[in-house]
């Protein structure tokens, strides 16, 4: 009897269930070459879910998550919800929340420019001649983003103290420098750790365990850059990179940075995983509610999302790689979204999934 692969699918807001209906194609192409016995159920998360049930994160949506083997994610927020309080906000109450309830501190980001699609960065073609194939690993749980405490004070009228906690311990640091570790050892035995350990407490505890984790990877050549000359490096000259370490807020700004160098980040894929490999995948990008119902918003970094959750999830690499090549292949052939076009000449949000899936098709 074939092994069961149940997938919670949580399309969410704004541009999310567009994307997610071009994973839908890619998900059909695998289990009519593969005849893998994939499972999708869709469920309710972040604003749509706020406005059904005056919740984010209904319990049924939860529970669908935990009877799951991974959870493919779409986007959620968008301006309709801004009113809300922050701790109520589709992004903190649904996205942070699924985060922490099941432990993903693990946050992994490839950045991968390849040497034939160089006209999509915005750099100069002699920084990036060679490409480059970068991999974030960022601290997902701990930092700025879940400290306490956390909040605002009025001192007098026209006088608001607000405050972030930025925190970390030891074994939150042990745990993922210990990951990138063994990531660096089977990719080029090169790991840069980010902190700004010069005038952070946090981070100076960060570059010690660091450290300390680095003498049982003697093989893994370690640096540790400040995170404003690891910004500069990252234009300067991004191919230098390989893995990268970074704490949960250093790292939510420098992907979204290296996104820009790949040519838009609806071509950046995200997965956050725990230590039973158990993971949700995403686009890097947001709900875009500009783009909402256009059919111009880029689905590939939702496919390679989903490619990432046969990887590390389901434990398919072959799959997973023939979905980045057909996503290269497209690429390649000239077929563009309107992000990564001249504005003139793209296709639609829907071609691009049609073309991949096709594309797939033939690989595998």
């Amino acid at each position: 009897m074939k092994k069961k692969y149940k997938i919670a699918v949580l399309p969410g807001d704004g541009i999310g269930p567009e994307i997610i209906k071009e994973a839908y194609k890619i998900i059909s192409v695998i289990k009519k070459k593969k005849y893998i016995n994939l499972q999708t159920k869709e469920y309710d998360v972040g604003g749509i879910a706020i406005d059904k049930y005056n919740i984010a994160l209904p319990e049924h949506t939860l529970i669908g998550c935990q009877n799951s083997d991974a959870i493919l994610f779409g986007s959620v927020g968008g301006p309709k919800w801004n009113h809300l309080k922050l701790e109520k906000k589709p992004e903190i109450s649904s996205l942070l929340s699924l985060r922490k309830f099941f432990n993903l501190f693990i946050n992994l980001r490839p950045v991968k420019l390849h040497k034939k699609l160089l006209h999509f960065s915005p750099l100069k073609t002699n920084i990036i001649k060679k490409g480059f194939d970068i991999l974030f690993i960022r601290e997902l749980t701990g930092g700025i983003y879940f400290g306490v405490p956390k909040g605002r004070n009025e001192l007098d009228p026209n006088n608001i103290c607000a405050f972030d906690t930025a925190i970390y311990n030891t074994y939150e640091i042990t745990r993922i420098a210990q990951f990138a570790f063994q990531q660096a050892r089977k990719r080029k035995k090169k790991l840069v750790s980010i902190d700004k350990s010069n005038v952070l407490e946090s981070s100076k505890l960060w570059r010690e365990v660091v450290t300390k984790i680095s003498y049982t990877f003697p093989e893994v050549q370690i640096e540790h850059l400040y995170v404003d000359n690891a910004a500069m490096q990252l234009i300067q000259n991004p191919s230098q990179f390989d893995v990268i370490l970074c704490p949960n807020l250093f790292g939510d700004i420098l992907t979204d940075e290296s996104a820009s160098l790949i040519g838009s980040l609806g071509m950046l894929p995200s997965a956050s995983l725990n230590q039973k490999n158990f993971g949700l995948y995403e686009p890097a990008g947001g709900s875009a509610p500009d783009l909402k119902g256009k059919n111009l918003a880029n689905p590939i970094a939702q496919i390679l999302s989903l490619a990432m959750l046969f990887k590390y999830s389901l434990g398919f690499l072959d799959i997973s790689e023939a979905i980045e090549h057909a996503v290269i292949t497209v690429l390649k052939q000239g077929h563009h979204t309107y992000d990564i076009s001249d504005k003139i000449n793209f296709i639609s949000t829907d071609m691009m999934g049609t073309k991949i899936s096709e594309n797939l098709m033939k690989i595998l």
